[in-house]
């Protein structure tokens, strides 16, 4: 009985504090390129959850994933333009908006997730996101995607001459289109919603994603190869179309922004889990799985290192400076 009265009297008090704020019915439509079932779909519907049970099922978050909404640099458009009210995609890609945000997809720095997290919900994200109004969006939280790898249907990748002449598709982001020239690849800019069609048919030999991603998307179907090369860290962005965001009221933009910031502490853990468990189930489903050797990681890391000292000049110096000295990287 008392467990039954403590359970009431919470209830009661969630609804009561939620007719206490100002917040209205609404529904958001939140979309993503990614397949139902990876880390940041999953985190998707977290949100939904924990933000209608907050609102007392005034505000209700719908879930639009698989690229229904179309791709990412489409969506994006739509958050601008009040079409579609939220998003979730890779952080980096915002270097469109902003060359700040290029910081982020700096090959091979971003090794411990800690030291990122610290960065990101600290003042390098506090940074990047008080630059976002003017590009017409709201940046209300950094979830994950993970460590990128790569896959192929041509041979293994076990070194850096392996790379050499692969068609691979990239994100249509400047700075990773110049690190696998650099890497010796031919990067081949495509939206995610036409990949699995283009590595069907041999249009593009391979791609690079996150693993949970390569298994969600059964990219695996399709290629025979994964070298889990840990190139690129992919934090994800939350974010909410600045029209949108003008017609809340500011109690509701406080409770999507808290939302968004506590579903980011389950959706990492998720994401993290998920990079163990969709390695193995690739191996599994037949693709062979390969571990780059140290030595040849770090000629990886070597032949890239033009591509960071030209975009670093690009970034704010003191953002840059935080980063580096964050994670013990140095140009010298």
């Amino acid at each position: 009985m008392k467990k039954s009265l403590i359970g009431i009297l919470a209830t009661t008090l969630l609804i009561s504090a939620a007719h206490a704020q100002d917040i209205n019915n609404r529904t958001i439509k939140f979309a993503a390129t990614g397949q139902e079932g990876t880390p940041p779909v999953l985190g998707m519907h977290i949100f939904a959850e924990k933000l209608a049970e907050r609102s007392s099922g005034k505000l209700n978050a719908r879930v639009f994933a698989n690229g229904v909404l179309g791709g990412d640099v489409q969506v994006l458009s739509s958050l601008q333009g009040g079409v579609v009210e939220m998003m979730v995609w890779n952080a980096g890609n915002m270097i469109t908006q902003d060359q700040n945000f290029g910081i982020l997809d700096l090959p091979f720095i971003y090794q411990d997730v800690d030291v990122v997290d610290d960065l990101l919900d600290g003042e390098v994200g506090k940074f990047l996101t008080d630059k976002l109004p003017e590009h017409g969006v709201i940046g209300l939280a950094f979830w994950e995607q993970g460590f990128r790898v790569l896959s192929n249907n041509r041979h293994e990748v076990k070194t850096l001459e392996d790379i050499s002449g692969l068609k691979v598709r990239v994100q249509q982001n400047p700075l990773l289109i110049d690190m696998w020239a650099a890497l010796g690849a031919n990067p081949t800019p495509m939206a995610v919603t036409e990949l699995y069609t283009a590595l069907e048919t041999g249009a593009v030999d391979g791609q690079e994603s996150t693993a949970p991603f390569n298994y969600g998307s059964k990219y695996y179907e399709v290629q025979q190869y994964l070298s889990n090369t840990r190139h690129n860290y992919n934090p994800q962005i939350v974010l909410i179309g600045k029209p949108f965001w003008e017609k809340l009221t500011p109690d509701e933009q406080t409770m999507i922004t808290e939302v968004a910031r506590e579903t980011a502490i389950e959706q990492r853990q998720i994401s993290r889990d998920a990079q163990v468990s969709a390695l193995k189930a690739i191996r599994e489903a037949g693709n062979t799985v390969t571990e780059i050797e140290p030595a040849e990681l770090q000629r990886m890391k070597d032949a890239v290192r033009p591509v960071i000292a030209k975009y670093s000049a690009t970034f704010d110096p003191e953002l840059t400076k935080t980063v580096f000295d964050a994670v013990g990287f140095s140009l010298e």
